[in-house]
């Protein structure tokens, strides 16, 4: 009997998976094996992540329920249900935070005289030192606001710290109002007192703390009676009508300014705030009980993120990491003749960024290059990619930049690159109405001996110089005739009105991506009916939408043997009997942000392998432009399938395993099994292949920690790996 695949009980609420994924931030943070100032930044990171979750998931939530919207989620969830369900994960979370920052982190930092002072514990000669920096650097650039009848309460900034204060008049000690003071984002958060007797040192207080202290200054004539930190979380989500949009970067401007006005959808306070203190800002916020959260330390633990780059403390950061130039691409070679010979597949972090930008460059200062086409969806500030097709344009060459204006919370940034390369003479579109551009292309038009050639580079991520140093990806550079003139004729469908006319290499959404995700599926189910082995692979940021977590089942149930390395959101329910016994579901979270998009399939034996820019959600597959490519090169193919892949799927240090019940377990080697943790192990292959078989010989490298296995192998079944680390864990 078929099973009834959309039966609620076989899927796990978005929200839910995500701060399940939060958690496990979080978890970096908790782990001692870490050095401390990485264990700060994990901590900083959970609290940057949780931010924008209220600001574009939580806000979407509170919504649905103001207009009574009774659609219900995969999972079965109001969305009355899943609010409560993520203040209920939510509080849990934090409660942790700030244990692990009072109980450890903090007293592990003063343990190496890295302080965060209370203005009370500051010496006479430092306090000296902050009450003239308060009255030289932050008393001009304060506000002191006033709360009655002809004051209204301030239109208060998106994450903004804020001090609200209760005073009095000597001569009415019967009447209390209200004042404001903003914490201003133009001074450091964090402030480092001066170094004494000639030796450095590393204490620091909270700006917010000193204008607590000071505040009586705002307001003289008047008694502050208390001040007390407050901190409000704004819908920050966009809303337009592109079609209606008569210029879409005017547009986008226009709504960036509102992104600060948005509906309040949190309030934090601390716990000395009284309770009507508290219920006056949630009336003012039109906020209910259910969104305040009173917080037992820090407002925000990004002020920290300083310390975190501290050079005086080498041994409590990771030991810096230097990307090596890829065996295919050493320093002085041609890239074009390189690409003539062979394709190149790169492995970010592990092998430089630096081969993508040389590329671009190379491009625009050689004089056989004709025309340059590019998707920007999020660059760095100062990019050096953007600077290069600026200059290609300044040198006469035909450019062309989609640059997409709506990267969640980089548009601002995007604008300003789009205005650059419009007046530098770059031909600059903002892609498709309706559509994010998220792909990752760039092609050079060349004109060789032989005849004009396309040279190509897609990938999994950005062209972020930046991020290409922490986040994992994938690329391509490619010459393959057929492929190249597809991702031709793609940007010409991007740039013009012509209509999508179909490809045969390229999976590309929205316009067939899906089906062809659905028919790669259904082969292996097919496969595995007809009693041949069925094989899926598939590691993607997040995996939402309802018809590939169906098609998953259903090959689950026709016996096809399933692994899925999903970073983030998972819906899709492991475990379950005569549903999804044959699935695998593991996350991975460590130094490196896992960001590369691999899709394989067994395909009896001939490997289908993909890479790209999509995730499984709704959104990738529907409502952007995406590109996954083949890889067809044997050699390549093999590196990917023999390497890459089982690197990940043996990683028993940094990977949890998902549970049927939607909860994660943290692996650990099991007794016989040798400690292998993928990040470390990309790295250490990348070293060895940069170097010669004498240098090998002569450094004697040490053996992998794990070394690589084939996709052919049998895993240890996810059960027992789960239990023998549940039973690790209780231990």
């Amino acid at each position: 009997m078929t099973p009834d695949f959309n039966n609620p009980s076989f899927y796990i609420n978005r929200e839910l998976s995500w701060l399940e994924f939060n958690q496990r931030v979080l978890e970096e943070a908790q782990d001692v094996q870490q050095p401390l100032l990485e264990r700060l930044r994990f901590l900083c990171i959970f609290t940057s992540n949780l931010d924008e979750f209220f600001e574009i998931r939580v806000a979407g939530i509170k919504q649905q329920i103001e207009n009574e919207i009774s659609d219900v989620a995969a999972d079965g969830l109001s969305a009355t249900q899943i609010f409560h369900a993520i203040r209920e994960k939510v509080l849990s979370l934090t409660k942790t935070q700030y244990k692990l920052w009072h109980d450890e982190i903090r007293p592990d930092l003063e343990k190496f005289d890295i302080r965060s002072l209370e203005m009370k514990d500051l010496s006479a000669e430092d306090m000296a030192w902050a009450t003239h920096y308060f009255r030289e650097e932050v008393f001009p650039v304060l506000t002191p606001l006033a709360v009655d009848s002809s004051h209204p309460f301030p239109q208060l900034r998106n994450k903004s710290h804020n001090l609200i204060l209760l005073l009095r008049r000597p001569d009415n000690l019967h009447e209390v109002s209200y004042g404001i003071v903003q914490i201003p984002r133009v001074l450091p958060r964090l402030v480092r007192l001066p170094d004494r007797d000639g030796k450095p040192r590393h204490h620091y207080f909270l700006l917010k703390n000193l204008i607590k202290h000071q505040v009586g200054e705002l307001y003289p004539g008047l008694e502050v009676q208390a001040a007390y930190t407050f901190r409000i979380t704004r819908n920050s989500d966009l809303y337009f009508d592109e079609e209606e949009a008569e210029n879409l970067l005017r547009t986008i401007e226009e709504e960036l300014r509102k992104r600060n006005r948005g509906n309040a959808v949190r309030l934090e306070v601390q716990p000395e705030c009284p309770a009507e203190v508290q219920n006056f800002l949630l009336d003012i916020l039109n906020l209910g009980p259910d969104d305040l959260y009173v917080n037992d330390g820090p407002m925000n633990f990004l002020h920290f993120l300083p310390l975190c780059s501290i050079d005086s403390f080498p041994q409590l950061r990771d030991k810096p990491y230097v990307p090596i130039a890829p065996k295919a691409l050493p320093v002085d070679a041609d890239i074009f003749e390189v690409m003539r010979r062979q394709d190149v597949l790169l492995h970010h972090p592990y092998e430089s960024f630096n081969s993508i930008i040389d590329f671009v460059h190379r491009a625009a200062n050689d004089s056989h290059v004709l025309a340059i086409k590019m998707t920007l969806y999020r660059t760095s500030g100062d990019s050096p990619v953007v600077r290069a097709l600026i200059q290609a344009a300044q040198n006469g060459k035909q450019v062309t930049a989609l640059v997409e204006l709506r990267a969640r919370f980089d548009e601002a940034n995007n604008i300003n690159w789009a205005r650059q390369l419009e007046e530098a003479g770059v031909h600059v579109v903002y892609g498709v109405v309706g559509l994010k551009t998220h792909c990752k292309m760039l092609m050079v038009v060349r004109r060789d001996e032989d005849r004009i050639r396309h040279y190509v580079h897609l990938g999994t991520g950005n062209y972020h110089p930046s991020t290409a140093r922490i986040y994992t990806d994938l690329g391509l550079l490619t010459t393959q005739p057929e492929l190249t003139q597809e991702v031709a004729n793609l940007f010409n469908t991007l740039t013009g009105l012509s209509d999508f006319q179909g490809v045969k290499k390229l999976l590309v959404a929205p316009f067939e991506l899906p089906e062809r995700f659905r028919a790669l599926i259904d082969h292996e189910r097919d496969l595995a009916l007809s009693g041949k082995p069925g094989r899926i692979v598939v590691k993607v940021n997040a995996l939402v939408d309802e018809d590939m977590i169906h098609a998953l089942y259903e090959a689950s149930c026709a016996g096809v043997k399933i692994d899925l390395i999903i970073r983030g959101i998972c819906c899709l329910r492991p475990g379950i009997k005569d549903v999804s016994e044959n699935i695998r579901v593991i996350s991975i979270v460590g130094r490196f942000l896992e960001h590369s998009r691999i899709y394989y399939f067994g395909n009896d034996g001939d490997p289908k392998v993909y890479l790209g820019s999509a995730d499984w959600m709704p959104r990738n597959l529907y409502r952007r432009v995406e590109v996954v490519f083949p890889i067809e090169d044997p050699r390549l193919k093999k590196r990917i399938e023999d390497e890459i892949i089982p690197v990940y799927l043996h990683d028993c240090v940094k990977t949890r395993e998902l549970q049927s019940d939607g909860t994660y377990i943290r692996l650990t080697p099991t007794e016989g099994q040798k400690s292998s943790q993928a990040q470390l192990t990309f790295r250490e292959l990348a070293r060895r292949q940069s170097l010669s078989p004498a240098d090998t010989q002569k450094i004697n490298i040490k053996p992998l920690l794990a070394p690589p296995e084939g996709l052919a192998e049998k895993l240890p079944p996810a059960k027992t790996a789960a239990k023998s680390a549940s039973k690790k864990k209780s231990a």
